[in-house]
């Protein structure tokens, strides 16, 4: 059982979301590899608080070009949708944990390209913005 000690440096860190902002740190650090990582780290950090204060889009270790490239790798023959379990796995994969259960073409088990990229980005920058509290 934690001390009260520590269950109150836990819940810091959740309220303040420390432990997301962290694996977005490492995860940046970790994929581009900068010669000057303390250098990276601070305009990481202030992208974020420009993003907070002016409601832009928050460094995100995903783009355009790594989204169509998840596409293409489930959508081999171009098809211009993928399954609902595809969107699902995709989505896990690049590390959104909630996101639309309900999108558009669901009925048909066919969920566009643009609703996939559009999901995965608001997912994406809900997942940066570690700003945001719970």
């Amino acid at each position: 059982m934690a001390t009260p000690r520590e269950q109150e440096a836990a819940d810091y860190l959740r309220k303040h979301k420390i432990i997301e902002l962290m694996d977005n740190l490492t995860s940046m650090l970790f994929f581009y590899r900068p010669e000057r990582p303390n250098e990276f780290l601070i305009t990481q950090l202030e992208q974020l608080r420009v993003s907070k204060m002016r409601s832009l889009d928050c460094p995100s270790l995903f783009n355009d070009t790594n989204l169509d490239a998840v596409l293409g790798i489930l959508d081999p023959t171009k098809q211009g949708h993928i399954t609902f379990v595809q969107y699902k796995e995709a989505l896990t994969t690049l590390g959104i944990e909630k996101f639309n259960e309900c999108p558009e073409g669901v009925a048909k088990d066919k969920i566009s390209q643009e609703t996939f990229k559009r999901e995965a980005k608001e997912g994406l920058q809900r997942s940066s913005a570690t700003f945001i509290s719970k």
